[in-house]
């Protein structure tokens, strides 16, 4: 008799699992769910804009003039670590768009900001300089070797969104 009910008893157990997972699909496929991303929400980087500009021995960049559309995501200052810089952005597009300065050696820093992107022998004229378009798996960017810091406008925005966000950087 021992061995009969404890065939019953794991029998039950199973036939238990199995309507309790019956039971979650059912209710995984009529209750609404979402599974899109959370918006990304907006920060306002005017604080360590300034902060950042009084630190860094370098001119600070920043977008001036873009449309609402572009919504700032994310901003920080690091003053101990080459005086980086970065500002991040949501195009129109809904693409991520990124404003990146610093002081470390300008390879290791491209590499770095551009997730691995490699140059390319195209250059833009933007406003008064020649940047260097370099094209990743990743990111794409836009590169300007100044003296004292380097800036990469880098992201998967389009090298139109990349040109509009480098055309609007203004450093005061």
């Amino acid at each position: 008799m021992a061995g009969t009910k404890g065939k019953q008893s794991v029998r039950d157990m199973l036939l238990s699992l199995g309507l309790i997972g019956l039971m979650a699909g059912v209710i995984y496929i009529f209750i609404p769910h979402d599974d899109s991303a959370p918006p990304l929400k907006r920060v306002d980087y005017r604080v360590e804009l300034l902060t950042a500009r009084r630190a860094a021995s370098y001119p600070v960049a920043a977008p001036v003039g873009l449309p609402a559309a572009w919504k700032a995501t994310s901003v920080r200052y690091d003053g101990t670590q080459f005086d980086a810089w970065h500002l991040g952005f949501q195009d129109p597009e809904g693409q991520y768009v990124a404003v990146e300065q610093s002081t470390q050696p300008a390879a290791v820093f491209i590499d770095s900001a551009s997730q691995g992107a490699k140059e390319t022998k195209a250059t833009q004229r933007i406003g008064a300089a020649t940047w260097q378009r370099y094209e990743g798996d990743k990111y794409d960017a836009l590169v300007l070797k100044a003296k004292g810091a380097t800036t990469v406008v880098t992201g998967t925005g389009s090298f139109g969104q990349l040109t509009k966000m480098a055309e609007a950087l203004k450093t005061s």
